[in-house]
C-alpha cells in the first residue's frame, strides 16, 4: 500500500511539474509574442516617419530647385528682350537720364541669334522704317522692320548682329486659364528695364474692340492675363513656367485693374521661321476681313453661325475677289483644315507663298460650295 500511495504521489507532482512547464512555456509565448508586436508597430511608425520625413524633404528640396529654376529662368532669358525706340539716343548713352522720356521707349524679344527681333507694330513702326534697338548690354543698333501686320500688331525688325541669346517659342495652342506667366519689359523707361511681373492666364481666345482713327477695329484670339503690363512693355515676352514664349504683349484695359493681352505666339511662328531659315518672308494673301463667332456681339446680334469664319469684306483686286468670294460667304474649311478662328486662316496662310492655289469651302446661302484661290503677294 504504502508503495502504491508513493507512486500516486509521484506521478502526481510529475503532472503538477508538467503543468508548470507548460504554464510557463505559455506564458513566455505570449510574452514573446507582445514584445514581437511591439516591436513591429514601433518599426512600422519608425519607416513610416522616416517616409514621412524623406518626402517632406523632397518637396522642400523641389520647391528650392523650382524657385532656382524660376529664377535662372527669368535670368536667362532677361538676356534676350530688348529696348527699342522709334526715337534716335543722342546723349552719351540710351540709358540716360534726360534722355528716357525722350525715347518712347517699348521692348522686343530676340527670336534669332543672327538678329531678327520680334515686338508690336506700334513699337517698331511699319514696314521699312527705321528704329533703334538696345541690348542688354547697353549698346544700341539700328533696326529695320522687315515685317508688319497692324490688323494683328506685330511686326519683326532686323539688326546687324550675330551670336545674340535667343528666346525658346513655346505652343500658344496648349495654353491654359489658370497657369502661372510672367512678363518682361520696360514699363515706363530704361530705369525700369527689363522689369519682371507675374500672374495668371486669365481667358484664351479673347476678342476686344477698340476705336482709332475714327474707326472701330477687332483683336481676335487673344489671350488674357492679369500681370501687370504697362505701356513700356509693349511688345515683350509673356512667359509660361518653362522658360517659353507663349505671346507678346501688346493691350492694357485702362479702364479695369489686372486686364492685359498678349497675342499668341503660334499665330507668327511661320513668319519667324521663314526670317530664320530663308532670310525673308513672302507674305500671301486671301484678301478677306473676316472673323469667328466671338466677334458676333459686337457686330449684329441677328448673326447666327456655329462654324467658320464670316466674311465681313472683300478686297478690290484681291485673290478672294477673283476666286468670286463675297461679304456674307462663311469660309468653312481652308484645303481640308477646319477653320474657327480667324487666327487658324491667317496662320495658314502664312506657310504659304504668293502663286499657290488654296481650296476653299464656303457657305454661301446655306448652301456649301467649293471654290479655288489663288493667293497673291501682300503690298
Amino acid at each position: 500500500m504504502d508503495y502504491i500511495k508513493r507512486d500516486k504521489k509521484k506521478k502526481l507532482k510529475e503532472n503538477l511539474m508538467k503543468i508548470l512547464i507548460f504554464l510557463l512555456v505559455f506564458l513566455i509565448l505570449i510574452l514573446s509574442y507582445i514584445i514581437y508586436q511591439t516591436t513591429q508597430v514601433n518599426e512600422e511608425k519608425l519607416a513610416e516617419e522616416n517616409v514621412l520625413i524623406e518626402r517632406t524633404s523632397q518637396t522642400i528640396e523641389k520647391a528650392q530647385e523650382k524657385n532656382e529654376t524660376v529664377t535662372d529662368m527669368l535670368s536667362n532669358l532677361s538676356n534676350s528682350v530688348v529696348g527699342i525706340s522709334k526715337i534716335e539716343n543722342t546723349g552719351s548713352s540710351i540709358f540716360s537720364w534726360d534722355n528716357i522720356t525722350n525715347l518712347g521707349l517699348g521692348t522686343g524679344v530676340i527670336v534669332s541669334e543672327n538678329g531678327y527681333i520680334l515686338t508690336n507694330a506700334h513699337v517698331s513702326g511699319e514696314k521699312y522704317s527705321k528704329c533703334y534697338v538696345t541690348l542688354i548690354d547697353g549698346k544700341t543698333y539700328n533696326g529695320q522692320v522687315v515685317w508688319s501686320n497692324t490688323d494683328i500688331d506685330m511686326s519683326v525688325v532686323k539688326i546687324n548682329q550675330k551670336g545674340l541669346t535667343t528666346a525658346t517659342l513655346g505652343d500658344s495652342d496648349k495654353v491654359e486659364v489658370g497657369e502661372t506667366v510672367y512678363a518682361i519689359g520696360n514699363p515706363i523707361g530704361y530705369e525700369f528695364q527689363r522689369s519682371v511681373t507675374s500672374g495668371i492666364i486669365s481667358a484664351v481666345n479673347r476678342t476686344i474692340k477698340f476705336e482709332e482713327d475714327e474707326k472701330e477695329t477687332y483683336m481676335e484670339d487673344l489671350i488674357q492675363t492679369d500681370a501687370t503690363i504697362n505701356p513700356g512693355n509693349s511688345g515683350g515676352p509673356l512667359i509660361n513656367i518653362n522658360g517659353e514664349v507663349i505671346g507678346i504683349n501688346g493691350v492694357k484695359i485702362t479702364s479695369a485693374e489686372g486686364i492685359s493681352f498678349a497675342i499668341p505666339i503660334n499665330s507668327v511662328k511661320a513668319v519667324i521661321d521663314s526670317f530664320k531659315n530663308n532670310g525673308r518672308f513672302e507674305e500671301a494673301s486671301l484678301g478677306v476681313f473676316a472673323f469667328d463667332k466671338s466677334v458676333l456681339g459686337y457686330i449684329d446680334d441677328n448673326l447666327r453661325f456655329n462654324e467658320g469664319i464670316y466674311i465681313e469684306s472683300v478686297n478690290k483686286n484681291s485673290a478672294a475677289e477673283a476666286a468670286g468670294l463675297k461679304q456674307g460667304d462663311i469660309i468653312l474649311s481652308i484645303d481640308g483644315k477646319p477653320l474657327e478662328r480667324m487666327c487658324d486662316l491667317r496662320c495658314y496662310i502664312y506657310t504659304k507663298k504668293p502663286g499657290d492655289k488654296v481650296k476653299l469651302k464656303i457657305q454661301r446661302n446655306f448652301r456649301n460650295l467649293e471654290i479655288e484661290a489663288t493667293l497673291k503677294k501682300k503690298i
